[in-house]
């Protein structure tokens, strides 16, 4: 038709041609209202003033630790000299020398308490002793009651660090026991430290240190290269670095600290380290039980995840399979049994796992068993539901062939039912244990088992960012794999797409099983 066609028949049928106001106006409409809802949204939520509130220097900080991992000296003031310190459980062993910590020594002289002499009693009298009147005799108090007598401090000479230094990239933070000097590329600041009384800055502070009041302590910011706190009786630096420390071995392994070349050639033909087992069995053990990462213990809750997702759904796909038959009304007639069994798949779905997972760890305490339990009792409502959904909406037209030869009734579901549904119900519960392996992670946060609670119990202390950031990607590795084995196993329950064919080959009926 060419447009003068056309025009004359919108001019012949008006009414046909006319869009209604609605269809004309339901486009900037929609938009109009997602618009406005957005804004409401954004004030009962008020959004605005949590991101305006937000610590945003807290949170990069936060996702530095996944990542990165901090030493922290500690360098205290004394009178004429410097100590330095590392944590307990440093990531640089028990005696820590890093190259980017200097140190200046000299040979001062301090004075110490000298150890009390004890008090020696004597049997003669005051009168006949050549002892100062009050001296300490077998009369005296401090005699009769064992009490030592004071002696006189002693002056000695010893090696001690007089000044030290900790770099940070292209900034410095040098230190001697009355002055800190804070360099960050080209700007500088000088404290004045009066010990255990104040921290006086002789110039104004750059944007990177804050002093909340005068004389308090200098909070120094350098980046993600790390942070210090210049204090009035010493100074605490936390130096990053980017990467995992101690991911293999830890600081009371034999191997650590060593190249990867020298591990390698100690495992395969070092002379043995431990007696009683090969160098190889001695690194394995090592390296599962890490004090730092636990790998060993992690992957045992990965592994307890995987099989909680794995059995919960099994079981759940197993009791739902029979109750999905009484629940579709074109299977079982009895409109009594379609209701009680639907009814009964809503009760479990309605009660969350999380929920269920608190009621089976109250019952059966902390552990596998109650989130195999949440798991079942969650997902045999759901595939329950859709397992009498896919029943319902059957070609009736295969059970007709199938009953019209005469077949009984468990035969009819057999050759007339499953072959159109069973494809649908193995994906099905394929995708749920794909969904149940992260749901497994979350029902183990609060005690039922898995790497949940791993995960949970290093997130509360605040300090194993990296620990929680290998579980996260543990986690993720473990639902990408599942992912695709879900996948590849439902194409090919559901007919390969890939190659343009669906067709799958007709399976006859046994004559035996006609009746």
């Amino acid at each position: 038709m060419n447009a003068d066609a056309i025009n004359d028949i919108a001019a012949r049928h008006p009414d046909a041609f006319r869009r209604s106001l609605w269809k004309r106006y339901a486009a900037p409409i929609g938009i109009l209202l997602c618009i406005l809802y957005t804004f409401y949204c954004s004030w009962f939520f008020s959004i605005a003033i949590v991101l305006g509130k937000a610590n945003w220097n807290l949170a990069s900080a936060y996702l530095a630790d996944w990542v990165s991992y901090e030493i922290r000296p500690d360098i205290e003031f004394k009178d004429n000299y410097l100590t330095i310190d590392y944590s307990r459980f440093s990531k640089l062993g028990s005696n820590p020398n890093p190259d980017w910590v200097t140190k200046e020594m000299a040979v001062i002289e301090r004075r110490v308490e000298a150890a009390p002499a004890p008090a020696i009693a004597t049997n003669k009298s005051s009168q006949d002793s050549f002892m100062a009147p009050g001296a300490p005799t077998a009369e005296s108090p401090a005699a009769l009651s064992g009490q030592s007598v004071p002696a006189a401090p002693e002056t000695v000479r010893e090696n001690a660090v007089v000044a030290a230094a900790v770099a940070f990239g292209n900034g410095r933070i040098a230190i001697t026991p009355n002055l800190v000097t804070v360099t960050r590329g080209a700007e500088s600041v000088i404290f004045d430290i009066v010990k255990d009384n104040s921290v006086t800055p002789r110039t104004p502070l750059p944007d990177w240190i804050e002093q909340r009041k005068p004389g308090s302590t200098a909070y120094v910011s350098f980046g993600f290269l790390g942070r210090a706190e210049v204090q009035n009786d010493e100074v605490v630096a936390w130096r990053r670095f980017f990467g995992w420390a101690n991911f293999v071995f830890d600081t009371n392994s034999p191997f650590w600290g060593k190249p990867f070349g020298e591990v390698a050639s100690l495992i395969v033909s070092g002379a043995r380290i431990d007696p009683s087992r090969s160098n190889a069995a001695l690194a394995w053990d090592n390296v599962l039980n890490n004090a730092e990462w636990q790998h060993g213990d992690v992957w045992l809750k990965l592994l307890q995840t995987i099989v909680m997702a794995f059995v919960g759904t099994v079981l759940a796909s197993i009791v739902a399979f029979p109750l999905a038959f009484l629940a579709a009304r074109n299977i079982t007639p009895s409109r009594i049994a379609n209701q009680a069994t639907k009814r009964f798949f809503d009760f479990q779905r309605s009660v969350d796992m999380l929920i269920w997972a608190l009621f089976f760890t109250r019952g059966f305490g902390p552990g596998p068993l109650a989130g195999i339990s949440a798991i079942f009792f969650t997902d045999t409502g759901t595939l329950g539901k859709l397992y009498s959904e896919a029943l319902e909406n059957i070609d009736d037209k295969q059970r007709e062939g199938i009953r019209s030869v005469g077949a009984a009734p468990a035969i009819v579901q057999r050759y007339g039912v499953l072959p159109q549904v069973l494809p649908v119900f193995l994906s099905q519960s394929l995708y749920f244990w794909e969904s149940n392996t992260r749901s497994a992670t979350i029902i183990g946060a609060v005690g039922a088992g898995g790497i949940g609670l791993k995960l949970w119990e290093a997130m509360r202390t605040n300090t194993n960012w990296a620990n929680v950031f290998y579980m996260v990607l543990l986690i993720l590795l473990v639902v990408f794999i599942f992912d695709n084995i879900s996948s590849y196993l439902r194409r090919k329950l559901m007919g390969d797409v890939g190659n343009g064919s669906d067709e799958r080959p007709a399976r006859l009926l046994p004559p035996a099983q006609i009746a």
